[in-house]
């Protein structure tokens, strides 16, 4: 699955993953403008047109059209968290073992693999309100890193949804 931009500044397709809002199941997908973004397990779509793009690159969220999106790099946090874990355990299993350069080197070690990760890892764009991931090419600079005060605005957003719903009619 290669993914890219043409000469042009047009994009060929972006890798989408999300959460799919009508039967939450998960779906991968290649999308492209005047293409679609369809759930795999039941019949909810989306219509994807050239507005939903600004220089080849998603100007908003493919899956609900959100404009605010967030960059962060495209790694699993879970493996982020568990080298971390290990990084934690052998420095403590060494320096237990009264060998406190050792415990040193190791996490030097640690630090620098995720200092390389860090490096050649690509971003990839998050939509705030449904976490849609948008891959496949550069973010556009506008799309900042994470930032809590938006992110707590959708939180409440989806909140206050929830509970009109749950209200009697």
């Amino acid at each position: 699955m290669t993914t890219g931009t043409v000469e042009s500044g047009a994009i060929e397709r972006v890798s989408l993953t999300f959460c799919c809002p009508k039967c939450q199941a998960t779906n991968r997908i290649d999308v492209t403008p005047g293409g679609e973004v369809r759930c795999s397990s039941c019949d909810w779509r989306r219509s994807v047109s050239a507005d939903d793009f600004a220089q080849g690159k998603p100007a908003r969220c493919l899956v609900c059209g959100c404009d605010d999106l967030w960059r962060q790099k495209n790694f699993s946090s879970r493996l982020g968290l568990l080298m971390v874990g290990a990084a934690i355990l052998f420095s403590t299993i060494a320096y237990a073992l009264w060998q406190p350069v050792l415990a040193l080197g190791i996490l030097m070690v640690f630090a620098l693999i995720d200092a390389i990760l860090y490096l050649f890892m690509r971003d990839v764009s998050v939509c705030y309100r449904c976490a849609a991931r948008h891959a496949g090419f550069e973010p556009a600079a506008r799309h900042e890193t994470f930032d809590l005060e938006v992110a707590e605005r959708y939180r409440q957003e989806r909140l206050r949804r929830q509970a009109l719903s749950q209200l009697p009619s």
